[in-house]
């Protein structure tokens, strides 16, 4: 079982711990470094940083000139530069329950050794390959809002250079953040964005065969909730195909103990869906609100 660590009161607010950075160029890549690595060093927190495409000796040397003592901070500790598929895409692939719980060790370890928080830069861009469990990408980005960073210390910032991966993969992947930095990403068909208040997600747009794998991270997080009550926002969906009601239904009817979700103003067929097959009502329960 992951351990839960309660967060200390000068933990910074929600909404901008888990921040999309997009950018396109060497020079913004060394702007948003050098501002989040100062910043946590300046903090007293433990500074991460998870390459993929980049070598680390590049990311110690682009601190360095940003005139940050770089080569100290790692002797002390504080700061750390490895690569990914070292640490949370060795062995079988990317899997978001394991790295779930890797954080939570990871806060515990920073507090130990006496650091306020951990602070974090991830490069996305191996979501975009043929990576083993890289579609389950979103399905994490969506469930580290409430499952990590409402309960812990833990401020992370996911690189994505659009030079490495496609505008409609950044625009979904971006959109699944409640805070933005950097280039401005394209709108996806279907965002899919956690609630910045209350367990759950918002979904917007157009969910349909061309949104498929949008909808089925969604289904995971709903699936895999351990909130007593989780939110399904649909006020903006324009659209919602058969094949997608079937999967946000079906993981509805899988939660966990039979908790109910609970779907904020759906579209009409997942209304005549709720009339055909009354038995659905004890899975779900519309708010028209």
């Amino acid at each position: 079982m992951v351990r839960r660590a309660t967060a200390p009161p000068e933990q910074e607010s929600v909404a901008g711990c888990h921040t999309s950075v997009v950018f396109s160029d060497d020079r913004q890549w060394a702007g948003h470094l050098g501002a989040f690595v100062r910043s946590g060093l300046a903090k007293g927190q433990q500074v991460q940083y998870f390459a993929d495409t980049t070598p680390p000796e590049r990311v110690l040397r682009a601190l360095t000139d940003a005139g940050i003592d770089a080569a100290g901070a790692v002797t002390s500790g504080q700061l750390s530069v490895s690569v990914a598929a070292q640490t949370y895409l060795a062995g079988s692939g990317f899997d978001p329950d394991t790295m779930i719980g890797l954080w939570h060790d990871a806060v515990e370890g920073a507090w130990a050794s006496g650091y306020r928080g951990v602070r974090t830069i991830g490069e996305m861009s191996w979501g975009a390959r043929d990576v083993t469990g890289a579609d389950r990408l979103l399905e994490y980005e969506l469930r580290i809002h409430h499952e990590v960073l409402e309960r812990l210390p833990l401020t992370a910032w996911c690189f994505y250079d659009r030079r490495l991966m496609a505008d409609e993969y950044v625009g979904v992947m971006a959109s699944a953040h409640l805070t933005h930095r950097g280039e401005p990403h394209v709108a996806p068909r279907l965002r899919v964005a956690p609630l910045a208040d209350r367990p759950g997600l918002l979904m917007s747009g157009s969910a349909g065969y061309d949104t498929r794998d949008a909808v089925a991270a969604a289904a995971a997080v709903i699936s895999s909730g351990t909130a007593s009550r989780t939110d399904l926002d649909l006020a903006a969906l324009r659209h919602l195909d058969a094949a997608s009601l079937a999967v946000l239904t079906e993981a509805a009817a899988g939660r966990p103990g039979g908790m109910p979700l609970l779907v904020r103003q759906p579209p009409s067929p997942l209304r005549r869906l709720l009339q055909l097959f009354p038995e659905l009502e004890s899975m779900v329960e519309v708010v028209d609100r």
